[in-house]
């Protein structure tokens, strides 16, 4: 069996399972709508691409990803850091990040809304938020489990505060920004489809919202498919590629 059958088999799987229960619900008579069948969903692809409308929306969501997924990542890391440099101040914070962490960013979206109004910030701040805290908190617990002996070592040999960082916390706390990495964006990705669907006017999650108005479930499930094929992508070309350079040559993980 090739390697991407064994990844991706279960796929094949769930689509058959799919078409038999599609096709057992025409038979009874239930209408189309309840659950279109995958040659439906696919041919519902072809029309969104023809139209432009599939690619805007999509284009729309990686756009508003990418800008909150960078702020975050880069803002939960030197959180992490600067609160794990100090026992005190990581003792002292690691409640709040813990607290902040469990606060869902949906959570924030009515309060962003009466702030920002119906806007692009607003989803950014509310995506950025489900990011940066995962960020921090995995960044400051990779810090903080690194033995002490290192960083001593690293003061007697003359390293400064931002050698140390440079040298001996950020590379030891890799692992777990890797893991924070793939947290966040998994959560950011989510809360984006969320908070679009909530009060955008474009992205992914707004055309699933949209659709559902008019009882137009192939595209609802197409853009469910096309939300986690984006993750299975991102998954595979960003952060599984990080990780096999680093911490997957270092034998801390197994494929």
């Amino acid at each position: 069996m090739t390697g991407f059958a064994k990844r991706y088999g279960s796929f094949v799987i769930l689509v058959a399972i799919w078409a038999a229960t599609a096709q057992y619900l025409a038979v009874t008579g239930t209408p189309t709508w309840v659950l279109p069948s995958p040659v439906t969903v696919f041919g519902e692809f072809g029309r969104s691409i023809r139209e432009g409308i599939l690619p805007t929306y999509f284009e729309e969501s990686m756009l508003h990803l990418v800008i909150a997924a960078a702020i975050g990542i880069i803002v939960g890391v030197v959180m992490g850091v600067l609160i794990g440099l100090n026992r005190w101040a990581a003792r002292f914070f690691y409640p709040l990040l813990n607290f902040f962490q469990s606060l869902g960013g949906i959570a924030l979206a009515p309060l962003m809304i009466i702030w920002f109004g119906f806007s692009t910030p607003a989803l950014v701040i509310v995506v950025d938020y489900t990011v940066v805290f995962p960020m921090a908190f995995n960044t400051l617990t990779g810090v903080r489990t690194i033995p002490p002996v290192y960083v001593n070592a690293a003061r007697t040999m003359g390293a400064n505060r931002f050698e140390i960082v440079r040298d001996v916390l950020l590379p030891g706390a890799l692992p777990n920004i890797l893991l924070g990495i793939r947290l966040a964006l998994a959560y950011g990705w989510r809360s984006l489809i969320a908070v679009e669907m909530l009060f955008a006017i474009d992205g992914l999650g707004f055309m699933i919202f949209s659709a559902q108005q008019y009882l137009n479930t192939p595209q609802i499930l197409l853009g469910m498919v096309v939300i986690g094929i984006v993750w299975l992508v991102i998954s595979e070309t960003i952060v599984r590629p990080i990780e096999d350079l680093t911490i997957g040559r270092w034998g801390m993980v197994h494929r």
